[in-house]
């Protein structure tokens, strides 16, 4: 099959194997499945909500096998994979060796578009993809343009490529596993947020998930956008094989050159999008526009902006974009003041990059740290942040390791260490840092770790900090 748009002809009678049921197999067998393909859908669990799952995919005539996802299916002529599956597992393997071509949904969405399909903006990055697409939406929704966030955001691409709705332009959030399996996707134009360690164990090394976040750049016509402050995403965009004509594109926090975006005097600056850019820079908004105005979320915003003004997106828009852009819970969440202390809620930040650019953005802070730590060392964070540190809180299955960190780099910075996983340990971990804040503080959650050691996700793992300030809050009343 060739790498545009295949017609529901190609698909009659070809045998396709699914891999994995949930958001993305579910909406994958389904769209085959109406193509008239025989689909195989096999997943490695066989609990009650799999077995739900697949009785009404039996019931539409689609073939389901639990607990066999390392199998490879007899006549199996393409596997189109959740992103989450690792490239080295039995199956991909067998594939391989049946020389069986694997997609991810994001690759097959890609393959099932119209011939007049939106064009894609695409982000990735170690952090602040969600925040950067949803600003971006924000942004194209100002201009006037028929727009939704989507990929790995949560709306499925496939719901939104073969729905009823039409669209100007899609603002498409893709992960690195995504990109692994997505080896014909051409963007509109693309950004690469940062780059930083994380998935290692999926990727198998940096270069491997760097490899993989670069796949995003391929075939762009438009603009390829990077950190100009981060110079593996340039790198990255030196490595891509681009369309004739498309441009390198920075963002700095800093005065930007030529061919950039940045900020100068508390205004976010365009001199790449202007006619004269060796001499001329575009006003696009207002640092105070961008909500909140910490450092990394401003990094957000020009990538953003330099994502719409390359699809051709007028100063104004962005700026209304932003100014009505509202962050999702857990980032960088401002939850209330209490005794002139700020409690700031980023259970996002479930890794030392997010972390880092969440430290970075408060000072004095009452630090609340810990969780799993995924492989992660913690001396460069804690080296960074030790003269912003006012006290440290930690919790969590990894928190041995933070704690030795403060040690070595910030000994003289006060350190609570709760021995506890129950539900009341946030409550504690808030009361702690309470206790150790002045006025003028911040108290700031952000764990460096993820969560599922104490918490079913970040969400939850907010939620009980969120909680906990607000019974602070009616006990000072």
């Amino acid at each position: 099959m060739g790498s545009q748009e295949v017609s529901n002809a190609d698909w009659q009678g070809k045998h396709v194997t699914v891999a994995g049921l949930g958001v993305s197999g579910i909406p994958a067998a389904r769209a085959l499945h109406e193509r008239g393909a025989l689909v195989t859908v096999v997943n490695d669990g066989d609990d009650e909500r799999s077995r739900a799952q697949a009785a009404e995919l039996e019931a539409l005539g689609i073939t389901v096998r639990l607990g066999d996802g390392a199998t490879l299916p007899e006549s199996t002529e393409l596997i189109v994979t959740a992103p989450g599956w690792k490239p080295d597992k039995p199956l991909f393997l067998a594939a391989a060796e049946a020389d069986v071509p694997v997609w991810g949904d994001v690759e097959l969405a890609w393959r099932l578009r119209g011939p007049d399909a939106a064009p894609w903006l695409a982000v990735t990055g170690t952090n602040g993809k969600t925040t950067t697409v949803r600003m971006l939406a924000s942004i194209l929704q100002a201009a006037g343009l028929r727009t939704a966030a989507v990929g790995n955001i949560g709306v499925s691409l496939l719901d939104a490529v073969l729905g009823e709705e039409t669209y100007d332009v899609l603002a498409v959030e893709l992960s690195s596993y995504q990109l692994h399996w997505s080896p014909s996707l051409r963007a509109h134009s693309a950004a690469v947020l940062n780059l930083a360690p994380d998935h290692l164990d999926w990727h198998g090394s940096m270069s491997g998930y760097a490899a993989d976040k670069g796949r995003i750049y391929e075939g762009n016509r438009v603009a390829c956008v990077y950190n100009a402050q981060d110079g593996a995403t340039e790198d990255l965009v030196r490595e891509a094989d681009v369309e004739e004509g498309c441009r390198a594109i920075g963002f700095t926090l800093g005065t930007p050159g030529p061919s950039q975006l940045g900020v100068v005097d508390g205004i976010l600056v365009d001199r790449a999008f202007v006619a004269n850019r060796q001499k001329q820079a575009q006003e696009l908004a207002e640092v105070s526009d961008v909500n909140p105005p910490a450092p990394h979320n401003i990094a957000n915003a020009l990538a953003a902006a330099a994502l719409a003004r390359a699809f051709g997106v007028e100063p104004a828009a962005v700026r209304d974009g932003l100014r009505a852009f509202r962050p999702d819970a857990h980032r960088i969440e401002h939850i209330a003041d209490v005794d002139e202390v700020a409690y700031i809620d980023d259970s996002k930040a479930t890794n030392t990059h997010a972390a880092e650019a969440s430290l970075a953005a408060y000072d004095p802070i009452v630090w609340i740290a810990g969780g799993l730590a995924k492989g992660a060392t913690f001396d460069e964070l804690v080296t960074g942040a030790a003269k912003r540190l006012r006290g440290v809180v930690l919790m969590g299955a990894d928190r041995a390791l933070i704690r030795e960190a403060l040690a070595r780099h910030a000994p003289e910075v006060p350190v609570v260490d709760l021995d506890r996983t129950d539900t009341g340990a946030m409550s504690e971990a808030v009361r702690e840092a309470a206790r150790l804040a002045r006025p003028g503080d911040t108290v700031l959650l952000a764990p460096a770790c993820a969560s599922m050691d104490m918490f079913v996700n970040y969400n939850k793992r907010g939620e009980a900090f969120a909680d906990a300030v607000r019974r602070l809050v009616a006990e000072s009343a």
